[in-house]
């Protein structure tokens, strides 16, 4: 389940985005709730220079509530009923759409799929790691194409 917050005001389409995103977290099974922020690039700024040390918007950030990596954590994973929240530029998914060749509602499918992929434990440090990065944009594009 998908919790969208617009903090711009200005999402193309809310309940499709949310609906696209629910679609692609049932076909990977997960069952959590997912919060979905849109943001402007000043708003995800300030999160990667405080998070990050990067002094630069960004497209898209993860926060998951549970770290399987955490050193304090318990080494399993807590039935917890959020997943965590996935933030995402709208100003910097607005100059991504025309480069990548896609609409900034599917920009935003894309970028949603990429924060999930996160939040279910994945990075991408590695080529084969950016494999399972673009598979999941994928499914999220086709499944959203899928819908009526």
């Amino acid at each position: 389940m998908v919790e969208l917050l617009d903090e711009t005001s200005r999402c193309p389409h809310p309940e499709r985005l949310r609906a696209a995103l629910d679609a692609y977290l049932e076909n990977v099974g997960v069952n959590q709730i997912v919060t979905l922020i849109i943001c402007d690039d000043a708003f995800i700024r300030a999160l990667n220079q405080r998070d990050r040390s990067v002094n630069a918007a960004t497209d898209v950030l993860s926060y998951p509530l549970f770290d399987p990596l955490d050193e304090h954590a318990d080494a399993t994973v807590p039935e917890i009923e959020q997943l965590g929240d996935v933030f995402i530029s709208l100003d910097t998914a607005e100059r991504q759409a025309p480069e990548q060749n896609r609409t900034l509602l599917e920009e935003l499918v894309v970028l949603a799929a990429h924060g999930v992929t996160h939040l279910r434990g994945f990075d991408h440090r590695t080529e084969p790691e950016w494999q399972t990065f673009r598979q999941a944009q994928n499914r999220a594009l086709e499944l959203y194409h899928a819908k009526p």
